[in-house]
């Protein structure tokens, strides 16, 4: 999997930096929300409790995934902005967080 960053935009009002994103994926599975997150994470070298990835829509036989992620400055402005479903996918499932300990 390999991802290419189209564009950073600066959201100083709701203190964010927006990405917009492609994921490539050629011959392999649609890759999981979890498994891009940690990828950009890597790229951009910022706290994985800081970014969510709001969008992930493939194209239809052509092994792309047109994505789109937002970077908080603060836990704080994550929490009062973020809507809950989106926060909800970017967590592990709690299932995987019990076996891990």
């Amino acid at each position: 999997m390999e991802i290419n960053i189209n564009k950073k935009v600066e959201n100083p009002v709701l203190d964010r930096t927006e990405i917009d994103f492609d994921c490539l994926y050629q011959g392999e599975a649609t890759p999981k929300v979890l498994d891009v997150k940690n990828r950009l994470v890597a790229i951009l070298n910022v706290d994985k409790n800081l970014l969510v990835i709001d969008k992930l829509n493939p194209m239809f036989g052509e092994g792309i995934a047109k994505g789109y992620a937002k970077l908080y400055r603060s836990d704080k402005s994550l929490t009062e902005i973020e809507r809950k479903h989106v926060l909800e996918k970017n967590q592990k499932p709690e299932k995987e967080a019990k076996n891990e300990e």
